[in-house]
């Protein structure tokens, strides 16, 4: 198979793969050929609704999923935590990143969908340019909104708190700062800044924060953040 600008193999190794979900199918084909245009990305697949995105995703592998939240039989966010559920996502390769796409902005199941771990969302309207660098932003396990836009999000749909899980209480005190500084939306950069340490440092203990608590990447860390009432 072959796609992208310039008669690139999609297969490339570099080549982010993407899976586009949408039951409007001149939807779909407009964004595979935004999607296939850009360098060092490609449509591996497109869905018309969320059983046949889970049962694709499965066979062929995609590093990014675009997410259509409103479709018949099973819906984007179902099928969002169908396929970043805790089984799947310990079995696969590599992470696999999803993004919810809504034509509206503060969509309750846009928040319901980052809560089963989705990267983020992008409104439909958005340009092309911005829906290459979101694929590449989620790809590099980055969210596609800031911190303080998607608490903002979070808050606006509010759940009940959880109380603090037992592996909470694994996290030393600077992995602790350092989780509340990452879900207030600081770089490894800026926290070792802050902290007065090594940006290397920094680096450990973000991994750190991640393996003990069983998160995923950045965006999980807000969410766990602001689901405790850490933020």
């Amino acid at each position: 198979m072959t796609g992208g600008a310039g008669g690139v193999p999609s297969d490339a190794p570099s080549s982010i793969k993407v899976l586009l979900v949408d039951d409007q199918e001149l939807f779909r084909e407009g964004v595979r050929v935004i999607v296939d245009a850009q360098p060092g990305m490609h449509v591996v697949g497109a869905a018309a609704d969320g059983h046949q995105a889970v049962r694709m995703a499965a066979e062929l592998h995609p590093d990014v999923v675009l997410m259509d939240l409103q479709m018949p039989v099973v819906d984007g966010v179902e099928a969002t935590r169908r396929l970043l559920a805790p089984d799947l996502v310990g079995g696969r390769a590599a992470p696999l990143r999803v993004v919810v796409l809504t034509t509206f902005d503060l969509d309750d199941r846009a928040a319901t969908a980052i809560r089963h771990g989705a990267s983020g969302f992008l409104l439909k309207s958005t340009t092309p340019v911005q829906l290459a660098d979101a694929i590449r932003t989620v790809h590099a396990g980055n969210a596609v909104l800031a911190p303080n836009d998607l608490i903002a999000l979070l808050d606006s749909h509010r759940a009940p708190r959880d109380e603090l899980p037992l592996s909470y209480q694994r996290l030393t005190e600077k992995e602790r700062d350092v989780l509340v500084a990452v879900a207030r939306g600081l770089s490894n950069a800026e926290m070792a800044h802050e902290f007065f340490l090594a940006e290397s440092t920094i680096k450990t203990h973000v991994g750190a924060v991640l393996r003990k608590l069983g998160l995923r990447d950045r965006v999980q860390v807000v969410v766990f953040a602001h689901r405790h009432g850490l933020t």
